[in-house]
């Protein structure tokens, strides 16, 4: 091999390593970079209904349950062991009990059948005064409903604590606000309880459930982290602190290596509307650019690298061994 051959097999060696790695280089970079050109959007923080501090609405005395069609009683008469019927109201409210047959209790409160019962044994002759006792022991009608984020009907006879009912429920998701509307017959307006965040505090809005309360659990919304973050994932909105696009990053773990960080996507919905913006997070964390508000319902997207992609893969390594080994030979 003549010196002249060798010194341009040397000179094409490098112009084809030059070649290739302006080749990586330009598939790296994205053909047109938008950013946000002003401040940061702002978010809309949810507004709440006012929470309920009446603690005479919050904690009313015990109520006594309606019976109603397919509601179970046990009737007992005192010091009577041997009356002790146990009785399904019929389709029309009406139960069939010994010694005074057909009666109509359905409306009527655990009181008030008592006391007809009562009246009923008194006319029948069966007792001078007897001292009736109604329980309740099953009602498919005497049931709280929770609906929202959470589905779910729970029995309620008599009363029962809001947080129990909840945990019966199966508990609030993380998706789920913490400020909950209850809708209760018979009271104009729905009970707003704040349940918060601090366990302490928490057993001041445990308040007593009834039958026939709907539960309301409304959703605060997530933001959707995917793509290169070291834990992507969805984070959950608080309704009052607005989430910035490095606090949900910090939150998703960081940055992974193999990210585009020229190139984040936040990708927006507005009705019908979709709309994609495409920032540089580097420039956002060195206070070059504003870091923007997330609002309920957006992706932030990380796409990778193709040229840290292909280093991560060490596929890096093989090229430039490749490359010396043609560089060595040209030599040779």
């Amino acid at each position: 091999m003549t010196a002249r051959t060798s010194k341009l097999l040397r000179q094409n060696s490098r112009s084809l390593f030059i070649s290739f790695l302006a080749i990586l280089l330009l598939t790296s970079c994205s053909a047109c970079l938008a950013q946000f050109s002003g401040p940061g959007p702002t978010v809309q923080t949810p507004t709440s209904a006012t929470v309920t501090t009446d603690r005479a609405l919050l904690f009313p005395p015990s109520r006594d349950p309606k019976l109603a069609p397919g509601d179970v009683i046990a009737v007992h008469v005192f010091e009577q062991a041997e009356y002790s019927p146990e009785v399904r109201l019929s389709a029309d409210g009406t139960v069939l009990l010994p010694l005074i047959g057909t009666v109509q209790l359905s409306g009527l409160t655990v009181t008030q059948a008592e006391e007809l019962l009562e009246q009923r044994l008194k006319d029948a002759q069966i007792y001078r005064n007897p001292q009736v006792t109604v329980i309740l022991t099953e009602g498919p009608n005497q049931v709280a409903t929770v609906v929202g984020e959470v589905h779910s009907v729970v029995p309620v006879i008599g009363s029962r604590r809001l947080l129990e009912v909840l945990a019966i429920a199966g508990g609030l998701p993380p998706t789920a606000s913490r400020v909950i509307t209850i809708s209760r017959p018979g009271v104009d307006e729905p009970l707003v309880v704040d349940m918060g965040t601090d366990p302490l505090h928490s057993g001041l809005a445990n308040i007593p459930i009834f039958p026939g309360d709907t539960i309301v659990i409304s959703r605060i919304g997530v933001v959707y982290m995917l793509g290169n973050f070291k834990t992507p994932g969805t984070i959950p909105l608080t309704q009052f602190n607005p989430l910035t696009l490095m606090e949900a990053t910090a939150l998703s773990g960081g940055l992974a290596y193999q990210g585009k960080y020229d190139d984040v996507r936040l990708i927006r919905t507005s009705g019908d509307h979709r709309t994609v913006v495409k920032l540089d997070i580097q420039r956002i964390l060195h206070g070059k650019d504003p870091d923007p508000i997330l609002q309920a319902n957006d992706i932030v997207f990380i796409p990778d690298s193709a040229v840290k992609a292909f280093i991560a893969n060490g596929n890096l390594g093989t090229v430039l061994g490749v490359v010396s080994l043609i560089l060595a030979v040209a030599h040779y």
